[in-house]
C-alpha cells in the first residue's frame, strides 16, 4: 500500500519535517492543526472559539484535499492548553460534527506549538 502526501494551500503549511496529511489506502491521517490562519500566517489566539473554528477549517481543508470530509472522520484527538476551555471548544466542535460522530480523545497538555491554545488531529475515510 502506498502513501500519498496531502498538501493544500487552504491550510497552513507544515512548520517542520512533516506533512499536512497522508493518504494510505482509504484513510486520510491529518497532522495536528493549530489555529494558524493559512492566509496571514498568524495564530488565532484572542478567543478559544475563534481558535477552534480556525483549527476545524484547517482540518476540513486537509481532509477534503485527501478525498475525505468532516462527515467521514472516524477519530479525532483534541489537545488543549487549558482543559477549562473544553466546553467552549466542544460547542464549536458540535457545529462541525453534527451527526455520525467520530470517536474522540481530549487531553490538557503542557505546551503546544507556537504556544497555541488548541490542536486537533483527525483520521478520515475516503
Amino acid at each position: 500500500m502506498s502513501k500519498e502526501i496531502i498538501a493544500t494551500k487552504n491550510a497552513p503549511g507544515a512548520i517542520g519535517p512533516y506533512s499536512q496529511g497522508n493518504k494510505v489506502g482509504n484513510l486520510v491521517f491529518t497532522s495536528g492543526q493549530i489555529p494558524l490562519n493559512p492566509d496571514t500566517g498568524k495564530l488565532v489566539d484572542d478567543d478559544i472559539k475563534k481558535a477552534a473554528v480556525q483549527v476545524l477549517d484547517n482540518l476540513k481543508a486537509i481532509l477534503e484535499e485527501g478525498g475525505s470530509s468532516l462527515e467521514k472522520v472516524v477519530k479525532t484527538v483534541v489537545y488543549l492548553k487549558d482543559i477549562n476551555d473544553f466546553a467552549a471548544v466542544n460547542e464549536v466542535y458540535a457545529t462541525y460534527f453534527t451527526s455520525n460522530y467520530p470517536a474522540r480523545s481530549c487531553f490538557e497538555v503542557g505546551k503546544l506549538p507556537m504556544d497555541a491554545k488548541l490542536e486537533i488531529e483527525a483520521i478520515g475515510v475516503v
